[in-house]
């Protein structure tokens, strides 16, 4: 079974950078992404509309790239997480991650016994078609697969230390829109408080040998996260990079015209 480089990396106490994709879903997606340095990919189902088959592809396409495909899953359930393994994902991210059991049960799903309760499937995409000796390959799975948990709300943010002490937690990520939406100053990062929930959630996962994660929308902000302890960035999505760069194109053009 293929390793996961990016879980490896993590766990020496490096800095991972990639990015999220909500709508480009092509065959050359994460090629183009690792042409361009990326390290992994985060496949997003919770907000993008798309299904495990298209999870599927990208799982496929990643095959050769060096690019780690992950998912966002829309929600904290057993039939959410595990079929996307299946297919072929090597990390997880789930949202609104607010209690020590939620999280112990998210990392139990990701995992095969001993560590958890996912259940057997073998010569599947996860394995690449190669089937074999089981044993070992529930061993290699449990040490590939990336779980995160993001921290997105009040009680999440309350529970942040015990959530992030639960073993087979990887990464602590902040969703920080959502975050300062719950705690009742809406987009205000520079806000006391989210910069004291940033610190909080630096502090737990430092405390507990995790790493930190981000979306950041630009370099600036994306080099004051690293500054700060974050060790998983996102640069962007898809659609903002895209969008933002053909703008800029645009504009400029229009702009010798006039």
């Amino acid at each position: 079974m293929r390793e996961n480089p990016l879980r490896s990396k993590l766990m020496k106490g490096g800095t991972v950078i990639g990015q999220m994709a909500f709508e480009f879903f092509t065959p050359g997606l994460c090629q183009i992404m690792a042409n361009a340095g990326a390290e992994f990919v985060i496949l997003d189902t919770e907000h993008s509309g798309i299904g495990i088959e298209t999870i599927k592809s990208q799982a496929a396409y990643a095959r050769g790239t060096g690019v780690v495909p992950m998912v966002r899953v829309p929600g904290s359930f057993y039939h959410l997480i595990a079929p996307m393994l299946d297919v072929g994902v090597m990390g997880i991210m789930v949202p609104m991650v607010e209690t020590a059991q939620q999280a112990k049960e998210i990392a139990q799903w990701c995992r095969y016994r001993p560590q958890g309760v996912r259940g057997l499937a073998f010569g599947m995409p996860h394995d690449d078609y190669q089937g074999g000796d089981h044993v070992s390959a529930m061993k290699a799975s449990n040490a590939r697969t990336l779980v995160i948990a993001l921290i997105e709300s009040q009680p999440g943010l309350e529970n942040i230390g015990a959530i992030m002490a639960t073993p087979g937690i990887d990464v602590g990520w902040i969703g920080h829109y959502d975050l300062t939406n719950s705690l009742g100053i809406d987009g205000q990062f520079e806000h006391p408080r989210y910069k004291a929930a940033v610190e909080a959630l630096v502090r737990a996962c430092e405390k507990n040998g995790k790493a930190a994660g981000f979306l950041c929308s630009d370099v600036d902000t994306g080099r004051r996260y690293l500054d700060w302890g974050f060790r998983i960035l996102c640069y962007g999505t898809d659609i903002s990079i895209y969008q933002g760069a053909l703008k800029r194109g645009i504009e400029g053009l229009r702009a010798h015209k006039g």
